[in-house]
């Protein structure tokens, strides 16, 4: 499986490739989704927003008859919704590092994406600031404010770990 890399000047279809996998991913296996992502990127249009942003009934029956990926129909019009809002974010403070630098501290920006984005959670949020190069605390200061066991950020600090982002 290929380690997370960080993005430090994303695109916005890096920003919208970061997410969606970060709402793919979630409650799923990372390998799983890591197998089928040449399909998503095919079917998604390579996370092209203004494209996907347009996407209508049509596009959501057709990647739902895919059968090359995880077709869960919630998922699939979320990272339509997803498209638009990086546009907007693009739109009002004209791009995402720009957006990622607005907040005063990671939790405001954290807090700030759960509310604009569908399907993204507190792990999902830490996954696509860290992504997309923002600024986030140390893996084991986050951790401990989660409460549960989480497969998926266990996974991730094990990759921050490798790659000596994580202590």
């Amino acid at each position: 499986m290929a380690i997370p890399e960080r993005i430090e000047r994303p695109t916005p279809s890096d920003a919208l490739a970061v997410v969606s996998r970060a709402v793919f991913q979630a409650g799923l296996s990372w390998k799983l989704i890591e197998s089928k992502w040449p399909h998503y990127m095919r079917l998604f249009d390579s996370f092209d927003p203004v494209r996907v942003a347009a996407f209508g009934e049509f596009d959501i029956e057709r990647i739902m008859l895919d059968g090359n990926v995880v077709r869960t129909q919630k998922k699939i019009v979320g990272t339509i919704e997803n498209a638009r809002t990086i546009l907007a974010i693009e739109r009002d403070f004209g791009d995402v590092p720009a957006y990622l630098r607005a907040f005063e501290s990671y939790d405001a920006l954290a807090a700030d994406i759960r509310a604009r984005f569908a399907f993204v959670g507190d792990l999902s949020a830490y996954y696509i600031v860290f992504r997309l190069g923002g600024d986030v605390p140390r893996f084991e200061e986050w951790e401990r404010g989660i409460k549960g066991d989480h497969p998926r950020m266990r996974e991730m600090i094990a990759h921050a770990r490798a790659n000596g982002w994580a202590g």
